[in-house]
């Protein structure tokens, strides 16, 4: 089992900064990917960023520019940092890692932009 432990989040004026950071730990001996899904109230969970085991990143249309995913192999710990950000990132965000077949989620931070 892999356990992914989300720090980060809060409340930020929009314009403002906020990092999230998301650590694994259990039974990791090899991922495919790791990333962020966001989910606002009354929309379907999207993909936000994800990085690959070979650091190749992925990034929502609408985050490109603003958001910035990174890793540290030795810890286990995939990091986002949002810049620039707006009312309409308001979510709460889960990270997850996926292994061969398997998809973890961590239980997930909100982060809420204030106008």
């Amino acid at each position: 089992q892999v356990q992914l432990a989300e720090s980060g989040g809060g409340l930020v004026q929009a314009g403002g900064s906020l990092g999230l950071s998301c650590a694994a730990s259990g039974s990791l001996s090899t991922f495919n990917a790791m990333g962020w899904y966001r989910q606002a109230p009354g929309k379907q969970r999207e993909l936000v960023a994800r990085i690959t085991s070979g650091l190749s990143t992925t990034y929502a249309d609408s985050v490109k520019g603003r958001f910035t995913i990174s890793k540290d192999n030795a810890k286990n710990t995939v990091f986002l940092q949002m810049n620039s950000l707006k009312p309409e990132d308001t979510a709460v965000y889960y990270c997850y890692l996926r292994a061969m077949i398997v998809t973890y989620w961590g239980r997930g931070t909100q982060v809420t932009v204030s106008s």
